[in-house]
C-alpha cells in the first residue's frame, strides 16, 4: 500500500515534474526532479523524485555525482548499465554544449578559459594537463589532453604540448591543469613547467598565452582559479 501512496501519478499536477516543466519551464525542477524524469519511474517504496534525492544525498551534489565512474552509479538501486551509460551520457552532453558556446569567441582572458573548462575540470578527481589550442583571433581550435595523474601529480614534457600546437596548426596556446584538492597556488614544478614550456614556444614562434591551474575559490583565491599571466609571471 506505502507503494501505491508514493507514486508520481498520486500527487498533484503542481508536483509532477513532467506538468511542472511544461507549465514553468526546466529551471522551475529541482535537482531531484530533474533526475526523476531521466528514471522515468522509481523502486517499490520510493518514487523517482525520491530516488533522486536519494541519489543527490549520496553524492551530495550534481557535479559530485558527474564524477562517478559507471562502475559506482552501478551500485545505486535501481540503475542498471542502460541508465548508467545514459546518464554518463547526459554529462558528457552538458559539457560538449559548453564547449560549443564559446567556440566562436575569443579565449584571451583567464576569465573566459575558467567559464570555458571549470564545469569539465570539477567533475576531474584527478590532475589533467590540457592544451587550449587557439587560431590568430585566439579562438578556439581544439583542447587535447596532454597528460593526467594522480591526486597531486600530473607529468608532461614541453615537446608533448607542443606537438599538440604544431599539429594543430594552433598559432597560440594555453596551458590548463587542476588542482584536485580544491587550491590552485602553483607548486614549484608547475612554476618551472611554465618556464621552460614558455622559452620552447619561442623557439618555435608559437605563443603561449598563458597557464591556468583551476582549483576552487577560497578565501585566498575568490576566483577559483591562478593565472600566471595575470600574475605577471609569463
Amino acid at each position: 500500500m506505502s507503494y501505491v501512496k508514493n507514486r508520481i501519478s498520486d500527487l498533484p499536477d503542481s508536483e509532477k515534474p513532467r506538468e511542472k516543466l511544461m507549465q514553468r519551464g526546466a529551471a522551475a525542477l529541482t535537482d531531484a526532479e530533474l533526475l526523476a524524469l531521466f528514471f522515468g519511474t522509481g523502486l517499490p517504496g520510493q518514487n523517482a523524485v525520491e530516488m533522486g534525492s536519494s541519489l543527490i544525498r549520496k553524492y551530495g551534489s550534481l557535479q559530485a555525482l558527474s564524477r562517478r565512474s559507471l562502475e559506482d552509479l552501478l551500485t545505486f538501486k535501481g540503475i542498471g548499465p542502460a541508465k548508467a551509460t545514459q546518464l554518463a551520457a547526459i554529462f558528457e552532453f552538458g559539457k560538449r554544449l559548453a564547449l560549443e558556446r564559446r567556440s566562436e569567441s575569443p579565449l584571451d582572458t583567464p576569465e573566459a578559459v575558467y567559464e570555458l573548462l571549470a564545469p569539465t575540470f570539477k567533475t576531474l578527481n584527478y590532475e589533467s594537463l590540457q592544451a587550449v589550442l587557439l587560431n590568430t583571433k585566439y579562438h578556439l581550435i581544439q583542447i587535447q589532453e596532454i597528460s593526467h595523474g594522480g591526486l597531486n601529480e600530473c607529468i608532461a614534457h614541453p615537446r608533448e604540448i607542443l606537438r599538440a600546437a604544431i599539429t594543430h596548426s594552433a598559432y597560440a596556446f594555453i596551458l590548463v591543469h587542476n588542482h584536485p584538492s580544491g587550491d590552485p597556488a602553483p607548486s614549484s614544478a608547475d612554476r618551472s613547467l611554465t618556464r621552460k614550456l614558455k622559452q620552447a614556444s619561442e623557439h618555435v614562434s608559437i605563443e603561449m598565452l598563458d597557464h591556468i591551474i583551476i582549483g576552487a575559490p577560497s578565501t585566498q583565491c575568490e576566483q577559483g582559479y591562478f593565472s600566471f599571466r595575470e600574475m605577471g609571471l609569463i
